[in-house]
């Protein structure tokens, strides 16, 4: 898709609709990913402390999506490093956003995706297979629903029911 987009632009053709179609994340998420700036439908995964379903969704076909990670924003275990970062990008995936962190920063950034978390810690999951998929999210208190648009660049994230 055409990556040509400001998420400020995005704004202030919105800002008057309080319709619940578009909404803004807050401005917690760093980028970690050799993209800065990616949009496509999204696809969520709901988890927490085990990326199994993380894995799973980036070992696929992304078709230009972006997967939405809801780890409940923990601080202790990373959600995805540099050998799943890689994946999403080998597998056509537009970008991450996760609620929680990633690892192995050095790789996620030679890794030609958009990266987005919470923060960095060294320290794995254990994958126990546990999580949800394809499940209505609430991040940073935002609702995202399988199928939105979601939009990032260096001033934020944005997301909508339709493609902008």
């Amino acid at each position: 898709m055409d990556q040509e987009f400001s998420t400020c632009d995005f704004c202030d053709a919105h800002k008057s609709d309080d319709s619940g179609n578009f909404r803004w994340m807050p401005g917690v998420f760093r980028s970690y990913g050799g993209l800065s700036r990616f949009a496509g439908p999204v696809s969520t995964v709901k988890c927490f402390e085990d990326n199994s379903l993380v894995k799973a969704a980036v070992e696929s076909p992304g078709n230009g999506r972006v997967l939405v990670v809801d780890g409940a924003g923990s601080l202790r275990r990373a959600l995805l490093g540099g050998q799943l970062g890689m994946a999403a990008a080998h597998h056509g995936w537009a970008g991450l956003v996760i609620n929680g962190c990633v690892r192995d920063v050095a790789e996620l950034a030679q890794a030609q995706v958009g990266i987005l978390a919470l923060g960095l810690v060294p320290m794995p999951t254990d994958r126990k297979g546990q999580g949800l998929a394809d499940v209505l999210l609430q991040v940073q208190g935002v609702s995202i629903r399988p199928g939105d648009w979601l939009y990032a660049d260096a001033d934020g994230v944005v997301i909508s029911a339709n493609r902008l």
